[in-house]
Protein backbone atom coordinates (compact mmCIF):
# COMPACT_ATOMS: atom_id res chain seq x y z
CA UNK A 1 0.00 0.00 0.00
CA UNK A 2 1.65 3.59 -0.81
CA UNK A 3 0.79 7.16 -0.90
CA UNK A 4 2.14 8.97 -3.67
CA UNK A 5 2.84 12.87 -3.93
CA UNK A 6 3.78 15.08 -7.12
CA UNK A 7 5.20 18.45 -5.80
CA UNK A 8 6.09 21.04 -8.13
CA UNK A 9 6.75 18.06 -10.94
CA UNK A 10 7.87 19.80 -14.30
CA UNK A 11 8.88 17.81 -17.56
CA UNK A 12 11.11 19.18 -20.83
CA UNK A 13 11.84 17.29 -23.83
CA UNK A 14 14.70 19.59 -25.18
CA UNK A 15 13.11 23.34 -25.34
CA UNK A 16 9.43 22.10 -25.02
CA UNK A 17 7.97 21.95 -21.44
CA UNK A 18 4.98 19.23 -21.02
CA UNK A 19 4.08 18.85 -17.47
CA UNK A 20 4.01 22.27 -15.83
CA UNK A 21 4.39 22.14 -11.92
CA UNK A 22 1.85 19.34 -11.42
CA UNK A 23 1.14 18.99 -7.32
CA UNK A 24 -0.89 15.62 -6.92
CA UNK A 25 -1.80 14.05 -3.65
CA UNK A 26 -2.89 10.19 -3.94
CA UNK A 27 -3.86 8.66 -0.79
CA UNK A 28 -3.65 4.75 -0.35
CA UNK A 29 -5.38 2.70 -1.97
CA UNK A 30 -7.26 5.61 -3.71
CA UNK A 31 -8.17 4.52 -7.75
CA UNK A 32 -6.77 8.07 -9.96
CA UNK A 33 -7.45 8.41 -13.26
CA UNK A 34 -5.14 10.79 -15.00
CA UNK A 35 -7.61 12.22 -18.09
CA UNK A 36 -7.17 14.50 -20.91
CA UNK A 37 -6.57 14.95 -25.00
CA UNK A 38 -3.98 13.90 -26.69
CA UNK A 39 -0.39 15.16 -25.75
CA UNK A 40 -1.85 17.03 -22.12
CA UNK A 41 1.12 15.40 -20.65
CA UNK A 42 -1.04 12.74 -18.47
CA UNK A 43 0.97 9.81 -19.86
CA UNK A 44 4.58 11.84 -19.16
CA UNK A 45 3.36 11.99 -15.40
CA UNK A 46 2.54 8.28 -15.31
CA UNK A 47 5.83 7.46 -16.74
CA UNK A 48 7.70 9.55 -14.15
CA UNK A 49 5.94 8.07 -11.23
CA UNK A 50 7.37 4.77 -12.63
CA UNK A 51 10.41 6.37 -13.41
CA UNK A 52 10.57 5.57 -16.90
CA UNK A 53 11.25 8.69 -17.49
CA UNK A 54 13.45 11.72 -15.51
CA UNK A 55 11.57 14.71 -13.98
CA UNK A 56 12.70 18.03 -14.90
CA UNK A 57 11.87 19.59 -11.82
CA UNK A 58 10.32 19.43 -8.36
CA UNK A 59 9.91 16.02 -6.25
CA UNK A 60 7.59 12.63 -6.31
CA UNK A 61 7.61 10.60 -3.14
CA UNK A 62 5.79 7.61 -2.66
CA UNK A 63 5.22 6.85 1.30
CA UNK A 64 7.04 10.18 2.02
CA UNK A 65 10.03 9.18 0.33
CA UNK A 66 11.58 10.79 -2.27
CA UNK A 67 12.26 8.36 -5.25
CA UNK A 68 13.89 10.90 -7.66
CA UNK A 69 16.50 9.09 -8.02
CA UNK A 70 15.78 5.79 -7.07
CA UNK A 71 15.64 3.07 -10.51
CA UNK A 72 12.05 2.03 -11.13
CA UNK A 73 12.80 -1.84 -10.38
CA UNK A 74 13.26 -0.41 -6.78
CA UNK A 75 10.14 1.81 -6.78
CA UNK A 76 7.49 -1.24 -6.03
CA UNK A 77 5.17 -0.08 -8.62
CA UNK A 78 4.00 -1.87 -11.68
CA UNK A 79 3.36 -1.01 -14.92
CA UNK A 80 0.46 -2.00 -17.43
CA UNK A 81 0.62 -0.51 -20.91
CA UNK A 82 -1.21 -0.17 -23.70
CA UNK A 83 0.28 -2.84 -25.79
CA UNK A 84 0.28 -5.55 -23.49
CA UNK A 85 4.17 -6.54 -23.81
CA UNK A 86 3.37 -9.66 -23.41
CA UNK A 87 6.46 -12.35 -24.73
CA UNK A 88 4.85 -14.30 -27.21
CA UNK A 89 6.94 -17.27 -27.17
CA UNK A 90 6.11 -18.06 -23.62
CA UNK A 91 2.65 -19.24 -22.12
CA UNK A 92 0.37 -17.37 -20.02
CA UNK A 93 2.09 -18.82 -16.82
CA UNK A 94 5.75 -18.44 -17.92
CA UNK A 95 4.58 -14.36 -18.33
CA UNK A 96 2.96 -14.27 -15.06
CA UNK A 97 5.98 -15.70 -13.55
CA UNK A 98 8.27 -14.46 -15.30
CA UNK A 99 9.31 -11.22 -13.21
CA UNK A 100 9.26 -13.57 -9.99
CA UNK A 101 11.71 -16.25 -11.63
CA UNK A 102 13.90 -13.15 -12.59
CA UNK A 103 13.72 -12.35 -8.59
CA UNK A 104 14.94 -15.82 -7.82
CA UNK A 105 11.44 -16.49 -5.85
CA UNK A 106 11.36 -19.97 -4.56
CA UNK A 107 9.42 -21.85 -6.93
CA UNK A 108 6.61 -23.33 -4.93
CA UNK A 109 5.71 -18.92 -4.10
CA UNK A 110 6.30 -18.04 -7.61
CA UNK A 111 3.63 -21.10 -8.36
CA UNK A 112 1.14 -19.81 -5.35
CA UNK A 113 1.03 -16.20 -6.35
CA UNK A 114 0.56 -17.22 -10.02
CA UNK A 115 -2.30 -19.62 -9.23
CA UNK A 116 -4.08 -16.70 -7.17
CA UNK A 117 -3.37 -13.74 -9.87
CA UNK A 118 -4.99 -16.15 -12.30
CA UNK A 119 -8.24 -16.47 -9.80
CA UNK A 120 -8.67 -13.26 -9.56
CA UNK A 121 -8.59 -12.52 -13.40
CA UNK A 122 -10.31 -15.80 -14.46
CA UNK A 123 -7.31 -17.34 -16.08
CA UNK A 124 -6.57 -20.50 -14.87
CA UNK A 125 -7.86 -22.45 -17.74
CA UNK A 126 -5.74 -20.45 -20.27
CA UNK A 127 -2.33 -20.79 -18.21
CA UNK A 128 -0.90 -22.96 -20.46
CA UNK A 129 -1.89 -21.33 -23.85
CA UNK A 130 0.49 -18.25 -26.04
CA UNK A 131 -0.98 -15.09 -26.28
CA UNK A 132 -1.50 -15.79 -29.84
CA UNK A 133 -4.24 -17.95 -28.67
CA UNK A 134 -5.81 -15.44 -26.91
CA UNK A 135 -8.33 -12.92 -27.30
CA UNK A 136 -7.27 -9.14 -26.78
CA UNK A 137 -9.29 -9.02 -23.20
CA UNK A 138 -7.59 -12.36 -22.19
CA UNK A 139 -4.17 -11.21 -23.53
CA UNK A 140 -4.84 -7.75 -21.47
CA UNK A 141 -5.69 -9.75 -18.58
CA UNK A 142 -2.61 -11.52 -18.47
CA UNK A 143 -0.88 -8.43 -18.10
CA UNK A 144 -2.58 -7.35 -15.32
CA UNK A 145 -1.96 -10.62 -14.15
CA UNK A 146 1.70 -10.23 -14.47
CA UNK A 147 1.62 -6.87 -12.59
CA UNK A 148 -0.75 -8.63 -9.96
CA UNK A 149 2.10 -11.21 -9.06
CA UNK A 150 4.51 -8.52 -7.90
CA UNK A 151 2.01 -7.25 -4.86
CA UNK A 152 3.35 -3.90 -5.75
CA UNK A 153 2.77 -0.53 -3.76
CA UNK A 154 1.22 1.03 -6.89
CA UNK A 155 -0.64 0.20 -10.00
CA UNK A 156 -0.01 2.17 -13.16
CA UNK A 157 -2.42 1.90 -15.67
CA UNK A 158 -1.23 3.51 -19.39
CA UNK A 159 -4.46 3.29 -21.52
CA UNK A 160 -4.67 -0.26 -21.32
CA UNK A 161 -7.86 -0.60 -22.96
CA UNK A 162 -7.75 1.07 -25.74
CA UNK A 163 -6.83 -1.58 -28.32
CA UNK A 164 -10.41 -2.97 -27.47
CA UNK A 165 -13.86 -2.96 -29.25
CA UNK A 166 -16.59 -1.34 -26.97
CA UNK A 167 -17.84 -4.45 -25.45
CA UNK A 168 -14.64 -5.60 -24.50
CA UNK A 169 -13.47 -2.09 -22.94
CA UNK A 170 -17.22 -2.06 -20.62
CA UNK A 171 -16.34 -5.34 -19.56
CA UNK A 172 -12.62 -4.68 -18.66
CA UNK A 173 -13.70 -1.76 -16.85
CA UNK A 174 -16.01 -4.02 -14.68
CA UNK A 175 -12.89 -6.64 -13.98
CA UNK A 176 -10.56 -3.64 -13.28
CA UNK A 177 -12.75 -2.38 -10.45
CA UNK A 178 -13.76 -5.30 -9.36
CA UNK A 179 -9.93 -6.04 -8.83
CA UNK A 180 -9.08 -2.65 -7.45
CA UNK A 181 -12.20 -3.55 -4.96
CA UNK A 182 -10.63 -7.05 -4.21
CA UNK A 183 -6.48 -5.89 -3.57
CA UNK A 184 -7.17 -2.30 -2.19
CA UNK A 185 -3.81 -1.32 -4.20
CA UNK A 186 -3.57 2.44 -4.85
CA UNK A 187 -3.54 2.89 -8.53
CA UNK A 188 -3.39 5.65 -11.29
CA UNK A 189 -4.66 5.49 -14.41
CA UNK A 190 -4.18 7.21 -17.68
CA UNK A 191 -7.03 7.66 -20.41
CA UNK A 192 -8.17 10.05 -22.87
CA UNK A 193 -12.13 8.40 -22.70
CA UNK A 194 -13.85 10.19 -20.02
CA UNK A 195 -16.27 7.34 -20.02
CA UNK A 196 -13.70 5.45 -18.56
CA UNK A 197 -12.13 8.55 -16.34
CA UNK A 198 -16.13 8.78 -14.97
CA UNK A 199 -16.64 5.12 -14.30
CA UNK A 200 -13.61 3.89 -12.86
CA UNK A 201 -12.02 6.92 -10.74
CA UNK A 202 -12.40 7.47 -6.92
CA UNK A 203 -11.46 11.17 -7.77
CA UNK A 204 -9.93 12.42 -11.61
CA UNK A 205 -7.16 14.76 -12.57
CA UNK A 206 -8.05 16.87 -15.68
CA UNK A 207 -5.33 17.56 -17.63
CA UNK A 208 -4.83 20.15 -20.57
CA UNK A 209 -1.45 21.50 -22.30
CA UNK A 210 0.24 20.02 -19.73
CA UNK A 211 -1.60 21.46 -16.53
CA UNK A 212 -3.76 20.32 -14.24
CA UNK A 213 -7.18 21.81 -14.44
CA UNK A 214 -9.23 20.52 -12.08
CA UNK A 215 -8.57 17.47 -9.31
CA UNK A 216 -12.15 15.92 -8.06
CA UNK A 217 -14.65 13.01 -7.68
CA UNK A 218 -16.60 12.28 -11.00
CA UNK A 219 -19.47 14.16 -9.05
CA UNK A 220 -17.75 17.20 -8.67
CA UNK A 221 -16.18 17.74 -11.73
CA UNK A 222 -19.64 16.78 -14.05
CA UNK A 223 -22.04 18.91 -11.60
CA UNK A 224 -18.90 22.18 -10.68
CA UNK A 225 -16.46 22.15 -13.34
CA UNK A 226 -13.65 24.32 -12.23
CA UNK A 227 -13.40 26.02 -16.04
CA UNK A 228 -14.89 25.55 -19.78
CA UNK A 229 -12.36 23.16 -20.56
CA UNK A 230 -13.48 20.87 -18.15
CA UNK A 231 -17.34 21.37 -18.50
CA UNK A 232 -16.73 20.70 -22.29
CA UNK A 233 -14.16 17.61 -21.97
CA UNK A 234 -16.26 15.66 -19.42
CA UNK A 235 -19.82 14.53 -19.83
CA UNK A 236 -21.44 12.57 -22.84
CA UNK A 237 -23.64 14.01 -24.96
CA UNK A 238 -21.31 17.76 -24.60
CA UNK A 239 -22.85 20.59 -22.63
CA UNK A 240 -24.14 23.15 -24.18
CA UNK A 241 -22.46 26.35 -24.28
CA UNK A 242 -23.69 30.08 -25.41
CA UNK A 243 -22.93 33.59 -24.75
CA UNK A 244 -25.20 35.87 -23.12
CA UNK A 245 -25.74 38.96 -20.98
CA UNK A 246 -26.55 39.33 -17.39
CA UNK A 247 -29.68 41.58 -16.35
CA UNK A 248 -29.61 42.31 -12.79
CA UNK A 249 -33.14 45.11 -12.44
CA UNK A 250 -36.20 45.13 -9.97
CA UNK A 251 -37.87 42.73 -12.03
CA UNK A 252 -35.32 40.17 -10.99
CA UNK A 253 -32.30 38.30 -12.30
CA UNK A 254 -32.32 36.94 -15.99
CA UNK A 255 -29.62 36.16 -18.85
CA UNK A 256 -30.42 36.90 -22.56
CA UNK A 257 -29.10 35.70 -25.76
CA UNK A 258 -30.03 36.10 -29.16
CA UNK A 259 -33.49 38.60 -27.95
CA UNK A 260 -34.22 35.71 -26.19
CA UNK A 261 -33.93 36.78 -21.70
CA UNK A 262 -35.08 33.93 -19.37
CA UNK A 263 -35.16 34.36 -15.70
CA UNK A 264 -32.32 32.98 -13.26
CA UNK A 265 -30.39 33.20 -10.01
CA UNK A 266 -27.18 34.91 -10.31
CA UNK A 267 -24.55 34.51 -8.47
CA UNK A 268 -23.64 38.24 -6.43
CA UNK A 269 -20.75 39.00 -8.52
CA UNK A 270 -22.49 39.19 -11.82
CA UNK A 271 -23.28 43.03 -12.19
CA UNK A 272 -26.14 43.81 -15.30
CA UNK A 273 -24.84 43.91 -18.80
CA UNK A 274 -22.01 41.35 -18.24
CA UNK A 275 -21.26 38.91 -20.81
CA UNK A 276 -20.70 35.26 -19.69
CA UNK A 277 -20.47 31.92 -21.24
CA UNK A 278 -23.66 29.60 -20.22
CA UNK A 279 -23.57 26.14 -19.76
CA UNK A 280 -26.79 23.46 -19.61
CA UNK A 281 -25.82 19.64 -19.44
CA UNK A 282 -28.24 17.40 -21.98
CA UNK A 283 -29.47 15.57 -18.87
CA UNK A 284 -30.90 18.93 -17.42
CA UNK A 285 -32.97 19.51 -20.83
CA UNK A 286 -36.47 17.37 -20.50
CA UNK A 287 -39.74 17.29 -21.89
CA UNK A 288 -43.10 18.90 -21.57
CA UNK A 289 -44.74 17.06 -18.96
CA UNK A 290 -41.68 15.74 -17.59
CA UNK A 291 -40.60 18.88 -15.63
CA UNK A 292 -42.74 18.73 -12.17
CA UNK A 293 -40.05 18.16 -9.94
CA UNK A 294 -37.57 20.85 -11.65
CA UNK A 295 -37.75 23.54 -9.37
CA UNK A 296 -36.89 26.45 -12.05
CA UNK A 297 -37.44 26.05 -15.67
CA UNK A 298 -37.11 27.86 -19.21
CA UNK A 299 -40.27 26.57 -21.21
CA UNK A 300 -39.19 26.98 -24.84
CA UNK A 301 -40.28 25.72 -28.00
CA UNK A 302 -37.05 23.79 -29.67
CA UNK A 303 -36.98 22.98 -33.60
CA UNK A 304 -35.78 19.73 -34.23
CA UNK A 305 -32.34 19.31 -36.28
CA UNK A 306 -31.69 15.60 -35.72
CA UNK A 307 -32.98 12.68 -33.27
CA UNK A 308 -31.31 9.76 -32.30
CA UNK A 309 -32.85 6.95 -30.09
CA UNK A 310 -30.39 5.35 -28.26
CA UNK A 311 -31.72 2.43 -26.09
CA UNK A 312 -33.77 3.75 -23.46
CA UNK A 313 -32.61 7.53 -24.67
CA UNK A 314 -33.40 9.55 -27.14
CA UNK A 315 -30.20 12.22 -28.16
CA UNK A 316 -31.96 15.39 -30.00
CA UNK A 317 -30.19 18.51 -31.61
CA UNK A 318 -32.75 21.35 -31.41
CA UNK A 319 -32.69 24.83 -32.62
CA UNK A 320 -33.73 28.03 -30.21
CA UNK A 321 -33.09 31.47 -30.87
CA UNK A 322 -30.80 31.05 -33.45
CA UNK A 323 -28.77 28.41 -31.62
CA UNK A 324 -28.91 24.79 -31.30
CA UNK A 325 -28.59 22.60 -28.41
CA UNK A 326 -28.32 18.92 -27.54
CA UNK A 327 -30.93 17.27 -25.22
CA UNK A 328 -30.54 13.77 -23.55
CA UNK A 329 -34.22 12.66 -22.70
CA UNK A 330 -35.29 10.10 -21.35
CA UNK A 331 -37.37 6.91 -23.22
CA UNK A 332 -37.82 6.67 -26.79
CA UNK A 333 -38.58 10.01 -28.85
CA UNK A 334 -39.69 9.87 -32.13
CA UNK A 335 -38.84 13.09 -33.51
CA UNK A 336 -38.43 14.31 -37.43
CA UNK A 337 -36.50 17.41 -38.39
CA UNK A 338 -38.50 20.63 -38.58
CA UNK A 339 -40.82 19.34 -36.17
CA UNK A 340 -41.15 21.53 -32.72
CA UNK A 341 -41.39 20.43 -29.05
CA UNK A 342 -41.42 21.93 -26.08
CA UNK A 343 -38.73 21.38 -23.75
CA UNK A 344 -38.15 22.73 -20.33
CA UNK A 345 -34.53 23.17 -18.89
CA UNK A 346 -33.83 22.64 -15.11
CA UNK A 347 -32.01 26.20 -14.89
CA UNK A 348 -30.58 25.32 -11.05
CA UNK A 349 -27.76 23.57 -12.91
CA UNK A 350 -26.90 25.83 -14.83
CA UNK A 351 -23.04 26.81 -15.21
CA UNK A 352 -21.87 29.94 -15.85
CA UNK A 353 -18.46 31.14 -17.27
CA UNK A 354 -16.03 34.10 -17.70
CA UNK A 355 -15.94 34.83 -21.21
CA UNK A 356 -12.37 35.97 -21.10
CA UNK A 357 -10.79 33.64 -18.36
CA UNK A 358 -13.14 30.94 -18.85
CA UNK A 359 -12.91 30.24 -14.99
CA UNK A 360 -16.48 29.11 -13.36
CA UNK A 361 -18.33 32.70 -11.95
CA UNK A 362 -19.56 30.88 -8.65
Amino acid sequence: MAQVELKDVSKKFGSTQVVHGANLSISDNEFIVLVGPSGCGKSTILRMIAGLESISGGEIQINNQSVNKVAPKDRNVAMVFQNYALYPHMTVHANMAFSLKMAKMPKTEIENKVREAADILELTPYLHRKPSELSGGQRQRVAMGRAIVRNPSVFLFDEPLSNLDAQLRTQMRMELKKMHLQMKTTTIYVTHDQIEAMTLADRIVILKDGYIQQVGTPIEVYEEPDNKFVAGFIGNPPINIIAAIVHRDDGGDSISFNGCQFPITLPESCKDGDEVLAGIRPDSIKREGTLENLPVQWLVEGEIIVSEIVGSQSILEFSMGGASFIAELEGRVAARPGETMNLGFNMENLLLFDPETEQAIR
